[in-house]
Order: structure tokens, then C-alpha cells, then sequence
């Protein structure tokens, strides 16, 4: 099973969120790693729900989470996904 950590950036992100999205947010996260396998990772990949980022490095993905993207990067030797970043469509791609 995988686990969450959010690197410490994550915490001014979510300033920035209603409280509603941000356990909306949290519990969606909760499923995913709950639910997580290889299969479910295609079938949320065929969806559109996660997509691989092009030119960011290896493993790194966005997690389509209604208006707000959720982008991560998973490590598969210890099994957790650390979460970059939480924002709108708009900013999730900045810098």
C-alpha cells in the first residue's frame, strides 16, 4: 500500500483552497493510494484522469481532482507519493 507525504510547499497551496475542496481533495487522495495498483493507474490514465508529465523527470504525474490538479511523483522502491503541488487548472503547471 502506498502512502502520502506532501512536501512542506504543499501547506501554502491549500491556503489558497476552500476548506470543502480541501477534504474533498484529501479524501480523493485517500482512495487513490487505497486503491492504488498498476491496473487502476491505466484504467485512471485511460480516463484522463492521470497523465504523465513530458519533460519534468522520471514518475512524475498530474491527478485530475475536479477543478483542482494534484501533481505528484511516485516512488516505487518505498511506496509513497509525495504530492508537489495542489492548485487550479490555471497555476498547477507554474514554477
Amino acid at each position: 500500500m502506498y502512502k502520502i507525504e506532501f512536501k512542506p510547499s504543499v501547506k501554502k497551496d491549500l491556503k489558497h483552497v476552500q476548506i470543502s475542496d480541501i477534504a474533498f481533495i484529501h479524501d480523493s487522495l485517500n482512495e487513490f493510494i487505497h486503491n492504488f495498483s498498476s491496473s487502476y493507474e491505466i484504467l485512471l490514465m485511460q480516463k484522463g484522469i492521470i497523465k504523465k508529465l513530458k519533460g519534468e523527470g522520471d514518475n512524475i504525474y498530474r491527478l485530475k481532482l475536479r477543478r483542482y490538479r494534484v501533481i505528484y511523483k511516485k516512488y516505487e522502491d518505498i511506496l509513497v507519493i509525495l504530492v508537489l503541488r495542489v492548485s487550479t487548472r490555471e497555476g498547477a503547471y507554474k514554477k
